[in-house]
């Protein structure tokens, strides 16, 4: 007893070291992760250990390492924004190194892989290396780094689109691709899952509701000869919207910022799926007090609300035919003090984010419904067949300031007074608060305009193999109708030292009273053949497209059809395309294509399609540390079709007018490279540069009603197109923080049509904007977050039009907190 006794405090002692020595007993896990077909690498996955806090995220080139992993059995998670969660059993042993090579899936759009191939543009990121010209997929990663809630500032980091800013928060865009003009994003194809997102996409396409970035998943963007399946515009390209995708299993985000001018926004969704139903149910709300200053107080900003739901009905995994069926219904409302009325250089030079007091009573309200029934049959592995059904109704009042009336009775549009205050001088007086002479001076035009869109779309893929040669067919049918009622009136104000009072309210409908409606049926079919290391890929599109116009003009009110005006116009045109991949190896591709370009005319007689050749050529690679694209582009316009939009400084009739032949070149450049690819742990630093050079030209002389172009010389350029465009990214983090960088430089552009040396009164500033953010995870679920945009405060001018020089946004910070679960 006294032996056991004298040794009880050396037994103690061993018997405590038995869990430390357990604890110490540690391994690595070493591994890579790609997407299916392993040669695109998952970025930015969190990897880890179930009921252990032993983790860390992949990098760039989709490698990974984790140390001093507990010996055991566990289940290794891997998850990503915009992938399906992997789950892998793995056993650490002591002192060893486990090395994996694993493969995670894209949820795109939540669809299976085989369908997202024929409904989306791209496909993901593991479809871009199959796709024979200009292809871009900026992925949930990409979007949550910035977490921007203007598309424009979104879309800096694709080469080849064209931007034009106006209110400083993306609320109405103008985004052009390869030089295609920017005016309300009216010449591109904008898409929401697939589906044309533009209140009334034929009969007027002007993008005053653009869906909003703040809610999306994802965002694609399309250009080259591949995107004629996705009309009706197909000269510069297209643009597709990925919403939030219903969650795998129960899960949700809430994120809550605010900051500089009153910004603040909301961003909350949350959803599951079961064995034979999913759901998800979403809202984006923001709104801001707006950064200019009226001269007689009042707020400048805006309060927009979104809301979005999805059910799901499908079969179960093991069905001999998989089906779903998602019913998608959104809302959104929008109330903005927004107004065209812009400064003149000398007011802008002393005071460039002043209002002047004739833009108080300015707002835009809008409301805008969408609904879609997408049903989803996958007959075999081979075969499946999607098709949706979708309604989006929008309408909107722009009550703003169209012109000025003086005391001799002398009207004058705003954009004219402020070209010319010297000359203007008793209207302009008005516009900055002096008290008007006469009652009506200021003449606010209800722009009040409802719209509706429609149809009916199915997708029929097929891919099979024959011997070393694949195959792939799509082929596709819309039958979409759209329609813009415009019933508009003009109210008249008196402006009393500083302050506008009604003196007369006009009659509903005494302005523009007119309905334009369009009818659509468009088919495609693109076969993909893929032998050896080439691919080709012919397609061929057509659209039959019926406009009609019914202007019952201003002194029928009550549409009685007494003076009523019609007009109509019908076009049928087939649209080839052709495009072609040859590859080295799987980290190097040539590629190119031509195809023709399409956009429909209106109504107005004479008026014709705008037609072009379209060429590209490029190469993808992608070694080591350095990946990248670059392309040649070049469209050659037959007929350049112009709009008579207020938004461009025109008369607001939405008139398409021809433009003549014009020539479009340029150069589109994506380079990344990471600075610690070489490290499988700690610091992530990747950094890419994005180059856009584009080069538009009149390749004959005309006269034109448009402002914006007036007389038109042999190669004068374009207006509202920089000929360089420069975006630099970076990113450096861990899996506790992450810091991102991006640099922004935009060449002058002229606004006016013109040649040689820009002049001082026709053209916007080069700029370069400096944003960047930082985010503290909390936890792996939790993080804290911070922005601030333009850096340096960089005062610069964004346009001149509608009317008036127009800044870009100021300094700003944001801040808050994110958080998953």
């Amino acid at each position: 007893m006294k032996s056991i006794t004298k040794h009880c405090p050396l037994l103690f002692l061993f018997l405590l070291q038995i869990p430390f020595s357990a604890f110490g007993q540690t391994g690595s896990i070493e591994g890579v992760i790609h997407l299916p077909g392993g040669a695109t690498p998952v970025e930015g996955a969190y990897i880890y250990l179930d009921g252990t806090k032993t983790g860390t995220i992949t990098n760039p080139a989709g490698s990974f390492l984790i140390r001093s992993a507990p010996v055991g059995k566990y289940d290794l998670i891997a998850t990503g924004l915009g992938y399906r969660t992997l789950v892998q059993p793995v056993e650490i042993e002591d002192g060893k190194t486990l090395v994996l090579q694993l493969q995670m899936e894209e949820s795109v759009m939540g669809l299976p892989a085989v369908v997202v191939e024929s409904v989306s543009l791209t496909g993901g990121l593991g479809g871009l290396k199959d796709i024979p010209g200009s292809a871009h997929y900026l992925s949930p990663l990409d979007l949550e780094k910035f977490s921007y809630t203007d598309i424009s500032q979104t879309l800096r980091a694709v080469p080849g689109v064209n931007l034009q800013e106006e209110d400083g928060f993306g609320l109405r865009p103008n985004i052009g691709l390869r030089g295609t003009g920017s005016e309300r994003s009216s010449k591109i194809t904008v898409m929401e899952d697939g589906v044309l997102s533009a209140p009334a996409p034929y009969a007027a396409p002007a993008a005053y509701y653009f869906p909003t970035i703040g809610r999306m998943q994802a965002v694609e963007v399309l250009k080259g000869s591949s995107q004629i399946r996705f009309g009706p515009y197909t000269t510069g390209g297209a643009i597709n919207l990925i919403s939030t995708a219903i969650p795998e299993k129960f899960s949700g985000k809430l994120q809550l910022l605010g900051g500089s001018f009153g910004n603040r926004n909301l961003h909350a969704y949350a959803g599951g799926s079961q064995q034979n139903f999913a759901y998800l149910v979403e809202t984006f709300q923001y709104q801001s007090n707006g950064f200019k200053k009226l001269d007689s107080g009042g707020e400048t900003g805006f309060d927009k609300k979104d809301y979005l739901a999805k059910f799901r009905l499908n079969t179960g995994p093991k069905a001999k035919i998989y089906q779903s069926l998602t019913f998608k219904i959104g809302q959104s409302e929008e109330t903005s003090n927004e107004t065209y009325l812009g400064l003149t250089d000398a007011d802008f030079a002393a005071s460039p984010y002043r209002r002047y007091a004739a833009s108080q009573m300015d707002e835009m309200n809008t409301q805008h419904e969408q609904y879609s029934l997408r049903h989803v049959v996958q007959f075999s592995k081979n075969v499946d067949l999607t098709t949706t059904a979708y309604r989006n109704n929008f309408h909107r009042n722009w009550y703003k300031l169209d012109k000025v009336l003086t005391a001799d009775g002398q009207k004058a549009s705003i954009a004219k007074v402020l070209e010319n205050a010297a000359e203007n001088a008793e209207a302009f007086g008005i516009l900055t608060g002096q008290t008007s002479l006469n009652d009506g001076a200021l003449q606010v035009k209800a722009n009040n305009r409802s719209y509706f869109s429609e149809g009916l779309q199915t997708i029929l893929g097929w891919h099979f193999q024959t011997g070393n040669v694949r195959h792939k067919l799509d082929l596709g049918i819309r039958y979409h109708r759209d329609e813009i009622d415009r019933f508009q009136w003009v109210d008249a104000y008196k402006m009393d030292a500083g302050t506008m009072k009604l003196t007369d309210a006009g009659t509903h409908g005494t302005e523009s009273n007119r309905v334009e409606k369009a009818k659509a049926l468009a088919t495609y079919l693109q076969y993909k053949l893929k032998v050896g290391n080439w691919t080709f890929i012919p397609g061929l599109r057509n659209e039959n497209i019926k406009l009609e116009r019914k202007d019952f003009g201003k002194n029928d009110p009550q549409r009685l059809g007494n003076n009523l005006s019609q007009r109509s116009n019908e076009v049928s045109v087939w649209i080839p395309g052709i495009g072609v991949d040859y590859k080295f190896n799987p980290r190097l591709s040539l590629f190119g294509g031509v195809h023709k370009g399409f956009s429909p005319p209106g109504t107005k007689e004479g008026t014709a399609p705008e037609k072009s050749t379209n060429y590209e050529l490029g190469t993808r690679w992608q070694k080591s540390r350095l990946s990248g694209q670059a392309v040649l582009f070049f469209n050659d316009y037959g007929n350049l079709l112009g709009s008579d939009l207020a938004a461009a400084g025109g008369t607001g009739s939405a008139d398409l007018f021809n433009g003549g032949e014009v020539e479009t070149k340029g150069l589109e450049l994506q380079v990344s490279y990471d600075l610690l690819s070489n490290k499988k742990e700690g610091w992530n630093m990747p950094v890419s540069l994005v180059y856009t050079y584009t080069d538009a030209q009149f390749q004959n002389s005309f006269d034109s009603s448009f402002e914006g172009w007036g007389e038109v010389e042999k190669g004068d350029e374009l207006p509202y197109l920089a000929h360089h465009q420069l975006t630099l990214l970076l990113n450096a983090g861990n899996q506790k923080f992450n810091f991102n960088l991006s640099g922004r430089y935009q060449d002058a552009m002229r606004t006016q049509a013109g040649q040689g040396k820009i002049p001082g009164n026709q053209k916007t500033d080069g700029h370069f904007v400096l944003d960047l953010n930082a985010s503290y995870f909390i936890q792996k679920n939790a993080a804290v977050f911070g922005s601030l945009t333009n850096v340096t405060d960089e005062v610069h001018v964004v346009a001149r039009r509608p009317a008036g020089l127009r800044p870009g946004m100021p300094r700003a910070f944001m801040g808050g907190l994110k958080v998953r679960f």
